[in-house]
């Protein structure tokens, strides 16, 4: 017998029938009648019924109160939203969840019905659909259909499942009568993500003409090669492509060898938000919990992600299958989160203390999860990497303006993988303008750009533990597993020299916006296409320690006080890239397996502290010189064999009789990473463990001596390290490394650290590409010149 109490309708009447008491329920079906009570007998039809219910009870937040969904689709004809109104309180929580041992899935798509489908050429098929049926994302099954698209889809492609570098072009437009209406996708240039265009037509030269590319906070023309249409009628020729012409209300479907047309399901997307936590920071939404639900069909949102993320490289859309904001003390537990064309979760502006655990997230357009607060929260929020102010305009008060932006957010034992699959620039779990949030034994990977990115620093306190990151930056460049940028206040003043940032009366500035330290400890990290951890421009004050990183070691650039001790670099090293002379940061107790790998770093030494580090070695002892000849310290690192336990099964735990413990290096765990419980457990991958001492990452081929030319000392552009300080989309470019002010160089226009990357119109990758095209010209010279991460031109006369 039920020992919970039912919440009868309309006299709103409870049912006792033994104790202990429980919580009060009101029970929902697919083949519910929204004039039942919401008994286990006669429930409701519709998730809105229930909760007018739920809101016409005096119990609420005096006794708990369960809607429970039956098994079955929910369709959702608008988003569920969820307010102050519906709250529980912490004894007495409202809780949406599903029946014991039942899969309830809240769809915010529709249900096509019996389509009466009749032959239109060989395997493809009509059928007409209601006036007014919009489909932008088509399940068959359960699984996305891709739309009629060129080239065709190809599940092995590494970019976009299939690419063609004519995709947009003039010739491939003139095969398409209408294209009004497709989408154009592409890689940024430099592949920092995805840019997508709406086709809005064709020109009078037979050009398409479109709109969009606002994806992408850094903008860029489309990668000239990585692209690819969609939603083209004449490319509708191959199977599980469809197309829907809305002119006509004709669905158009190239059905597989073996489907049953006549039990296959057609649903489609609709709702870009299913369910939402929303209130305000007065009224709250507070102590409601979503608990053992399946959220799919939420519509794409590429076209809307264009809200430029201060000074990232990120635009966002505050949109997702769940969205929160405005709540306190709200759970999101055992949640499946599937087959959603943007982001998963999203806990927006500001929020207390959310939880979101056990959850398993896959298939997702967009982001996994993204915590993100509003701009207007920080002081002095500039837009756009170029922007800048001054040391006498900046706002000196440390901390965020206002309250908008989250806080106190735990992730805890949750599965993320297979996302970004539309909008590139996304994360399985995506932190900016928020303070203290904590991701724990989450495990992430299949991404195409970071498993865990942290936008900027304001206003940090954030937890990364026992995180298991890895196949990530698969379609991307110039990333990492982990990825931050720290952009903040302080971040290229026009008016205080890097060489002064940091001491003096600029002391405190790096601290202005990441006012709590962040933590990024006893996790595993694999990135084969990047860094393993990487802190890029300006990322400060963090601590890093206790991590397992298996490909791509870890990179430092520009920051302040970053603490790295106690880590494990299989295969790799530090990457120090364009520090600053006072940044503070210490690099001590940790095993690597090479030398550091420096990009544009200067001839002092790094850094407050270097030393008691360990060089892996199986022959050599003694003083590690080559560390202490690049750092200007590590006296005391040395050369030497670990002695790990078991590296073939990713135990690198070492010996008793190791010198890394002499060194003061400490063991720390290597069979908590990721997630916990048992059921993700089975779910969940492992990466790939390498060998040591036989890296896999490939070192460049380029030549890397320094020459003369023109008075300059210059040289090639060489290894990811020097493309990723320069902005670089690739190796290309010959870069200047000194320019004597008395140098024809010097007079001419040039500067340090600029890269010629092309010289009367023609690409100079190589050196020897520069004194070809400079040499065979007589008359004046057109180079272009990379310089601050930008392509200019620059006129010279030659002598």
């Amino acid at each position: 017998m039920n020992a919970s109490r039912i919440l009868q309708v309309p006299a709103v009447t409870f049912v006792s029938f033994c104790a202990p008491l429980l919580a009060l329920e009101i029970h929902v079906s697919p083949d519910g009648d929204d004039t039942n009570p919401g008994s286990p007998e006669r429930p409701v039809a519709g998730l809105h019924r229930a909760q007018e219910i739920l809101r016409s009870s005096d119990q609420r937040g005096s006794e708990p109160i369960d809607i429970i969904l039956d098994e079955g689709i929910h369709y959702l004809g608008k988003p569920l939203l969820l307010e102050a109104a519906d709250s529980g309180s912490k004894d007495a929580p409202v809780t949406l969840r599903a029946a014991n041992g039942k899969t309830a899935v809240l769809s915010g798509g529709a249900d096509l019905g019996n389509l009466d489908w009749k032959i239109h050429q060989g395997q493809i098929l009509m059928a007409k659909v209601p006036e007014g049926t919009a489909i932008d994302i088509l399940y068959v099954n359960g699984k996305t259909m891709p739309m009629a698209r060129y080239p065709n889809f190809d599940p092995e492609a590494q970019y976009f499942n299939g690419t063609a570098a004519d995709a947009f072009s003039k010739e491939k437009a003139a095969e398409w009568k209408n294209p009004a209406g497709g989408f154009m996708h592409a890689m940024h240039k430099a592949k920092w993500g995805g840019m997508h265009y709406r086709i809005t037509g064709k020109d009078d030269n037979g050009e398409l003409t479109h709109e969009g590319g606002w994806q992408n906070n850094r903008p860029s023309p489309p990668h000239p090669d990585i692209r690819f249409v969609e939603n083209i009628f004449e490319e509708l020729d191959a199977p599980r492509e469809w197309f829907l012409d809305t002119e006509t209300h004709t669905l158009y479907f190239f059905a597989p060898k073996g489907l049953d047309l006549s039990k296959a399901t057609f649903q489609t997307a609709r709702l870009e938000n299913l369910v939402e936590l929303r209130g305000t920071e007065e009224s709250p939404a507070q102590h409601i919990q979503l608990s053992g639900l399946t959220f799919t069909h939420a519509a794409r949102t590429f076209m809307k992600n264009k809200e430029r993320l201060l000074r990232t490289d990120w635009t966002v859309n505050r949109s997702a299958a769940v969205f929160i904001n405005g709540a306190e003390d709200c759970l999101i537990q055992n949640c499946h989160v599937r087959e959603v064309g943007g982001n998963a979760i999203f806990v927006n502006h500001y929020n207390r203390r959310i939880t979101i655990r056990g959850c398993h997230i896959e298939q997702a357009g967009g982001n996994g999860i993204a915590i993100i607060g509003g701009q207007g929260a920080v002081r002095d929020g500039l837009v756009g990497y170029g922007s800048r102010t001054t040391y006498e305009k900046l706002d000196k008060t440390p901390g965020p303006k206002t309250n908008n932006y989250p806080a106190e957010v735990l992730v805890e034992d949750c599965l993320i993988h297979d996302i970004g699959r539309v909008e590139k620039q996304t994360a399985g779990v995506e932190i900016d303008i928020a303070m203290h949030i904590t991701v724990r034994h989450v495990t992430v990977h299949d991404v195409p750009r970071a498993g865990i990115n942290i936008g900027a620093g304001n206003f940090g306190g954030h937890v990364i533990d026992f995180c298991d990151v890895f196949d990530t930056v698969m379609e991307t460049g110039d990333h990492g597993s982990f990825n931050s940028w720290g952009r903040d206040r302080f971040w290229k003043l026009k008016d205080v020299p890097n060489d002064e940032m940091g001491a003096g009366k600029y002391k405190d500035l790096p601290l202005l916006d990441v006012i709590h330290p962040i933590t990024i400890s006893n996790s595993r990290w694999r990135c084969d296409h990047g860094w393993d951890i990487d802190l890029d421009d300006g990322s400060s004050n963090y601590h890093i320690f206790n991590n397992l990183c298996l490909n791509g070691g870890i990179k430092n650039r520009e920051g302040f006080l970053r603490t790295v001790e106690n880590n494990i670099m299989v295969n790799n090293s530090l990457h120090p890239h364009v520090w600053y002379k006072h940044s503070g940061d210490i690099f001590r107790r940790n095993i690597v397996f090479d030398s550091y790998r420096p990009a544009i770093m200067p001839d002092t030494p790094w850094g407050k502290e270097f030393d008691h580090n360990l060089y892996v070695s199986k022959d050599k002892t003694g003083p590690a010189l080559p560390l202490a000849g690049q750092s200007k310290r590590d006296e005391h690192s040395i050369y030497g064999d670990p002695g790990f336990l078991d590296p073939q099964a990713g135990d690198y735990r070492v010996a008793q009789d190791s010198p890394a413990l002499k060194l003061g290096f400490k063991n720390f765990p290597m069979d908590r990473f990721g997630v916990t419980s048992p059921r993700l457990k089975k779910l969940a991958r492992s990466p790939k463990l390498p060998i040591p001492g036989d890296p896999e990452q490939k070192k460049s081929k380029r030549d890397r001596r320094e020459h003369q030319w023109l008075g300059a000392k210059v040289k090639n552009i060489v290894g990811m390290g020097e493309v990723s300080a320069t902005g670089l989309p690739d190796e290309i470019g010959v870069r200047l490394l000194d320019v004597p002010k008395d140098s024809a160089a010097a007079r001419h226009g040039l500067q340090k650290s600029d890269v010629i990357i092309g010289c009367n119109g023609k690409k100079t990758d190589t050196f020897a590409d520069l004194q070809g095209h400079w040499h065979v010209s007589n008359e004046d010279v057109e180079l272009e010149i990379w310089r601050g991460q930008e392509s200019q031109m620059l006129e010279i006369k030659k002598d």
